[in-house]
């Protein structure tokens, strides 16, 4: 254990001062990747999926209670879009309105993870300047330069460039993947949106069913 931490402490020390910074953005991007992970998948998992179906069809029904149940178990961006549009209505109006509500918790981090791929060849590229600049500081001195000294720049450049590459390579595959499924996820409330729309024009509560232009019409009533 204490070679692995010496030879990461040295590891480090050779790629300069830009090496902590991409440690940090590293243990960010592991986090945030982890975090994302467990999202997608009990929203778009094989539960997730089933639960979807489900979630359309009782909207398709127009059975207001059900889908109420399905949100109750655990409430996420479908479940929480289907009730809105069973409580105020299936308008576009309203459609779109829950549609860019719950769109920051689908691109949550993305623009984190964005930064990340775009800051951290720049601090490779920091990195490859800084090192290459005590190279030739020693170079342009008046007596000879020790060898070890020169290459200890030249090894400063190479290791920053690849760790700061590395890093953005590694942040760019989830970053995709996530991107991709975020897109899904808008298919989908489109498709729930769909199916609220198309559906009954009476929801089933309770025992009976209502008809929204007769609740409508009873709050107008009432306010009255």
């Amino acid at each position: 254990m204490q070679f692995l931490l010496d030879g990461f402490l040295e590891f480090m020390f050779r790629g300069g001062f830009v090496m902590w910074p991409l440690l940090v953005l590293s243990v960010v991007m592991v986090a945030l990747v982890i975090e994302r992970s467990f999202f997608w998948v009990r929203l778009h998992g094989r539960r997730g999926r089933a639960r979807f179906a489900r979630l359309v069809d009782a909207l398709r029904r127009g059975q207001r209670e059900r889908v109420e149940a399905i949100r109750s178990e655990r409430p996420d961006a479908y479940a929480d879009l289907a009730w809105t549009l069973v409580e105020l209505g299936p308008s576009d109006a309203n459609a779109v309105a829950a549609s860019e509500e719950a769109r920051p918790r689908l691109d949550r981090f993305l623009g984190t993870l964005a930064t990340i791929v775009t800051a951290a060849p720049l601090l490779g590229i920091l990195g490859t300047v800084s090192g290459i600049i005590k190279s030739f500081a020693l170079l342009g001195g008046r007596s000879m330069p020790d060898p070890a000294h020169v290459s200890h720049g030249i090894a400063e450049a190479l290791v920053a460039t690849a760790s700061g590459l590395s890093l953005a390579l590694v942040t760019l595959f989830p970053y995709m993947i996530f991107r991709a499924q975020s897109d899904r996820a808008v298919g989908r409330m489109e498709t729930i949106i769909a199916a609220a729309q198309s559906g009954p024009s009476r929801s089933v509560s309770g025992g009976g069913e209502v008809q929204h232009g007769e609740r409508t019409a009873s709050a107008a009533a009432a306010r009255a």
